[in-house]
């Protein structure tokens, strides 16, 4: 009976030696595989830096090559009426198509956006607000508000827009990322910014706040709170607690530094007010109506300009505001426009929303503006 027992006890001795190997190598596997995964981690987030590097290195090198382009001295004009918004079955959607309109207007880089009345009242401040679907409220002036805080870099919207009621879903909206929305961290030859209410010594220029870790000591003093382009010094001092600047124009980066810089509001009482309040000394040298009645755009070409003034109607087309316009004694719209163009011929729907036909309209005149001045020096159009 002992020898039974004894290779029943080394038998059982084996196997228990065979699970603690197999225990302890269980244990180096788990290990391992931890091991591994632990390294595919660290490959993948190298990976993944790598390609952050590579992409803000794409980023920089094409914002250099934007500001080396040659300036831009011809502007772009848009103007719609305020009533596109009582299309709009609520608040939101309201501000939605606001944000619509602001979106195809910075894509095609207009440069100015006029609002009209179409219904001919004396509109000509931003004070109101919206007073609900179904009643008689603003259109206009909450159109330009929205338009106006769309295209105010992220960073000074706290200083230039309190709390409203117009604006109220406007933080939902798409942000329009132009070239003057600048990050913290972005390097940009130009900045926006606001003067700040801060003492300064005698002979020394105001500080302005451009959105970055450091404020901007800039070349003249001027009153705390206005909105300033700024040109930074191309070398600064890291070491200093302020950065250097100097306060130009607003048309600076686009003339100059080839930039597209967003786009001013303006409101007009009606639609002749729309060419007679033009901003610019000789007014828009070629101006164009849109209209399905219009000429066909593709059989279309434009002369170089200083000033384009593309015009949209309402609801009702350009015609319900040359009827309620009463300085205008004309009754076809065509007559008050350079060009009168049907910018979608063929169409397949009834109707062509206001924000589609900006879009389908800038699209159609972009290639003929380029080949306007594909040849024309930019240089000889400067003022």
């Amino acid at each position: 009976m002992s020898a039974p027992v004894k290779r029943a006890q080394v038998i059982s001795s084996q196997v228990s030696s065979s699970q603690a190997e197999d225990r302890v190598d269980w244990k180096k596997r788990k290990a391992e595989v931890k091991e591994a995964q632990k390294q595919r981690n660290e490959a993948k987030l190298i990976k993944q830096l790598e390609k952050q590097k590579q992409q803000e290195a794409a980023e920089k090198a094409k914002l250099k090559q934007t500001q080396h382009r040659k300036g831009r001295a011809y502007t772009v004009s848009v103007a719609l009426p305020g009533s596109v918004l009582d299309n709009a079955q609520s608040t939101e959607l309201r501000t939605y198509l606001a944000g619509q309109i602001a979106r195809a207007c910075v894509v095609f880089c207009v440069d100015e956006i006029v609002v009209f009345d179409e219904q001919g009242e004396d509109v000509k401040s931003v004070e109101g607000e919206f007073k609900g679907v179904g009643k008689k409220g603003h259109a206009c002036i909450q159109l330009a508000r929205i338009l106006q805080y769309l295209e105010c870099p992220q960073y000074l919207r706290k200083w230039f827009f309190p709390k409203h009621q117009d604006l109220q879903y406007a933080g939902l909206l798409n942000p329009l990322d132009s070239p003057n929305h600048m990050r913290m961290d972005d390097e940009s030859e130009y900045r926006e910014g606001i003067v700040l209410d801060r003492p300064t010594k005698q002979g020394q220029g105001s500080l302005v706040n451009c959105g970055m870790r450091k404020d901007v000591r800039i070349d003249k003093q001027l009153q705390s709170g206005l909105r300033v382009t700024v040109q930074l010094n191309k070398t600064q001092n890291q070491e200093n607690k302020l950065y250097k600047g100097v306060v130009v124009p607003p048309h600076v980066p686009r003339t100059e530094g080839g930039l597209y810089w967003g786009y001013t509001v303006r409101l007009a009482s009606c639609l002749s007010a729309v060419f007679s309040e033009s901003p610019y000394e000789e007014g828009y040298d070629v101006t164009v109506g849109t209209s399905e009645r219009g000429s066909n755009v593709d059989q279309t070409t434009l002369s170089p300009f200083k000033h384009l003034l593309v015009v949209f109607g309402g609801l009702q087309g350009l015609e319900a505001s040359v009827d309620s316009d009463q300085n205008l004694d004309v009754t076809d719209p065509s007559a008050l426009f350079d060009l009168y163009l049907n910018t979608c011929p063929g169409q397949g729907s009834r109707t062509i929303r206001t924000e589609e036909a900006i879009l389908v309209s800038m699209a159609a005149l972009r290639q003929k503006i380029t080949a306007a001045f594909s040849d024309v020096s930019s240089d000889l159009l400067k003022s």
